[in-house]
């Protein structure tokens, strides 16, 4: 038995160098795994509903594809200029706040900000104006090497391919995969992995749809009432919403910022408000009861760590795995868990096992118990 333990860690290990060494190759297929298990269900319906796997794969391609490409189109290039706008902005910003926050708050403290503020503006325009040389010094290096600019559209022009076939052979991956388990691990490892599908589906299909409408709904808001960086603002506070709470309090606090610099009303922190507030509405009474309903999430606090420490620990494709990985890992903590309270080691007295035992005898059995399922 140890030996196997044994062997099962080393091949663990051996999978885990392998990976971490094509760590630079591993995004455009992670971002296919994601693509396929999102449209996987979607299939499975098309399939159910008579059409072939092949034609089912299809439809959901071309639906994903021209979702990607509408999005890309419509929405990047509108960013790029709020992302601009936003940077000749900033200098006038901080001027306004030195020139008028910075006296009230003097004589409300008694302290002297100015020197600190000077400070903390000079290094943040520095470094923005940094920052943007570094990315265009980026963009011009890797638009003259064309070694680079071949391996990103290599990269880029990968993820729909993998993307197809994957979409088109899920189920029979899964079922290989099934098949190929030990025998003895079979039960342990389905439940194991339905429960993991569960908080995958939770985040994957349930909350980042759920940030993606509130993204919308903020931004379309914050737009209609005139508010500069209204898209940026409402799609970054939907990003923000993966952590309950964090999206409304960053956007209440950016968006009212930028309306009372723009408008100098505070009655349009009214307006903020009601934005906010009718995402808040529209996420608890339809979002949350139609996409999340009562699939087990992950905690905030684990979610914030996760994309932290993936990031420390693998970049940006460390990022992208965090939240699966630790779907997976609080799911068999959580098995792990329950064996313990069943063991000895737990209660060496063997009272609760018996008590487990006793309360099962005690239930009689359904009708349908001991009929066989259609």
């Amino acid at each position: 038995m140890r030996r196997q333990w044994w062997v099962v860690a080393v091949v663990v290990a051996i999978a885990l160098w392998f990976f971490a060494s094509i760590e630079p190759v591993l995004a455009p297929f992670f971002i296919s795994a994601v693509l396929a298990y999102l449209g996987d269900p979607i299939a499975d319906r098309l399939e159910v509903w008579g059409l072939s796997r092949r034609l089912s794969v299809t439809v959901v391609f071309v639906l994903l594809t021209f979702l990607i490409c509408l999005t890309l189109l419509l929405v990047v290039p509108a960013l790029g200029r709020q992302v601009g706008q936003l940077a000749e902005a900033i200098p006038s910003i901080l001027n306004w706040v030195q020139e008028s926050v910075l006296p009230k708050l003097q004589s409300l403290t008694g302290l002297d900000l100015n020197t600190d503020f000077d400070q903390m503006k000079e290094a943040l325009v520095s470094n923005w104006k940094e920052t943007s040389t570094v990315a265009a010094t980026v963009l011009a290096q890797v638009s003259r090497s064309s070694l680079a600019l071949v391996a990103w559209i290599g990269n880029l022009a990968l993820i729909p391919v993998v993307t197809f076939y994957l979409l088109l052979d899920w189920d029979r991956l899964v079922a290989k995969l099934r098949d190929s388990l030990p025998r003895r691990w079979e039960p342990a490892a389905v439940r194991l992995s339905r429960e993991c599908d569960e908080v995958l589906s939770s985040f994957l299909r349930g909350q980042l749809i759920v940030m993606l409408c509130l993204g919308v709904i903020y931004a379309i808001g914050l737009t209609l009432f005139g508010i500069r960086f209204g898209l940026l603002i409402g799609l970054l506070s939907g990003l923000a919403s993966i952590v309950p709470y964090l999206g409304v309090i960053v956007g209440i606090t950016v968006a009212g910022l930028v309306a009372f610099f723009q408008f100098h009303d505070p009655l349009m922190l009214l307006a903020v408000l009601g934005v906010f507030g009718f995402g808040q509405l529209v996420e608890s009474v339809v979002l949350q009861p139609k996409l999340l309903g009562d699939k087990i999430g992950l905690h905030p606090v684990a979610v914030i760590f996760a994309v932290l420490a993936g990031g420390q620990l693998a970049g940006f494709t460390g990022v992208l795995l965090a939240l699966p990985v630790a779907a997976v890992v609080m799911v068999v903590l959580r098995y792990l868990h329950e064996n313990y309270k069943k063991s000895s080691l737990y209660d060496s007295s063997g009272k609760i096992g018996a008590k487990e035992s006793h309360q099962s005898e005690e239930i009689p059995p359904s009708r349908g118990d001991n009929e066989e399922p259609s």
